[in-house]
């Protein structure tokens, strides 16, 4: 494969994440040159102005790419950009490479992978931890897993996108791993949620308890940055509220297949279904605090 600092790089899906993620590939003037596909064609202009190429459909980003990363959001929409119509597999022939940063479970993404190798390409998993804000930065941590030559491949890319990237092995253990990272955020998310909403009914200042967590064990880049929305119930997507949802019913599954417990994550994820439930799936996951109002 080509060296990737030559490469034409392509990417798929530009929402909250995967516009920032393309973005920052652009603004590095590392790559030959960026190409870029979303579902929706209009979400590609901006890019297009700063100096990316669009195209129509994934088979013509990943045929004039060199490797194309994906940032799709859910299982259903990363099966169909590269098993649909002019979807990704289509085009692919020895020599290019996929990497799918999206967060999916283990399933989907090696049938992905699989189904990538068939056709002689290479495939790597790279599923990140961080929101809206760390992906602006460039400051996400990136979880990969797969072949290893290719993930050693975009090093440079991963570079530009996060801080840090982690290879953990054969395709599906960095699947397995975001899902427990996205578990726990959640059920920290929720359990906080519960304890400004206790507060606020015992005639406590929330802000008094984000201080008093701030200064003490607990203390989280987290709790500092979602508390001043939760207390004002205005909630702009960073990390929407039903791809947090999503991630809880995959980790979910991920602990039936393996008969272990999560009760904790179990009534998170309940949280999360009833404040989505209420209309809040698209706003940001600190919104599962409506859960805890009547």
């Amino acid at each position: 494969m080509v060296e990737i600092t030559k490469a034409h790089v392509g990417f798929l899906g530009l929402g909250i994440m995967g516009e920032a993620m393309a973005r920052n590939l652009l603004k590095s003037g590392l790559f030959a040159s960026v190409k870029v596909w979303n579902r929706t064609l209009a979400k590609c202009e901006a890019l297009v102005s700063e100096g990316a190429q669009c195209a129509e459909t994934p088979a013509a980003v990943v045929e004039s790419c060199d490797v194309t990363f994906a940032m799709l959001a859910d299982p259903d929409a990363a099966l169909a950009a590269v098993f649909g119509e002019n979807g990704v597999l289509s085009a692919i022939v020895p020599g290019k490479g996929y990497v799918d940063m999206s967060t999916v479970d283990e399933v989907t993404s090696t049938k992905i992978g699989e189904a990538i190798s068939a056709k002689g390409g290479k495939f790597v998993e790279g599923p990140v931890s961080g929101s809206k804000k760390p992906a602006i930065d460039g400051q996400l941590i990136i979880m990969g897993a797969g072949d290893k030559d290719l993930y050693d491949l975009v090093q440079p890319a991963f570079d530009v996108m996060g801080k840090k990237s982690f290879y953990l092995g054969n395709t599906g253990a960095a699947a397995r791993m975001k899902l427990v990272v996205n578990m726990v955020m959640g059920a920290m998310m929720g359990a906080f949620c519960e304890g400004m909403a206790l507060a606020d009914k015992a005639g406590l200042e929330q802000s008094a308890l984000l201080e008093i967590l701030s200064l003490g064990a607990m203390a989280n880049p987290m709790f500092a940055l979602k508390g001043p929305s939760i207390m004002s119930r205005f909630y702009p997507p960073a990390f929407p509220l039903k791809h947090q949802q999503k991630d809880l019913r995959l980790a979910l599954a991920l602990g039936d297949s393996l008969n272990q417990a999560l009760p904790v994550a179990a009534a998170a994820n309940e949280a999360y279904k009833n404040a989505k439930a209420k209309g809040h799936g698209d706003e940001d996951f600190a919104a599962v605090y409506e859960a805890t109002q009547k």
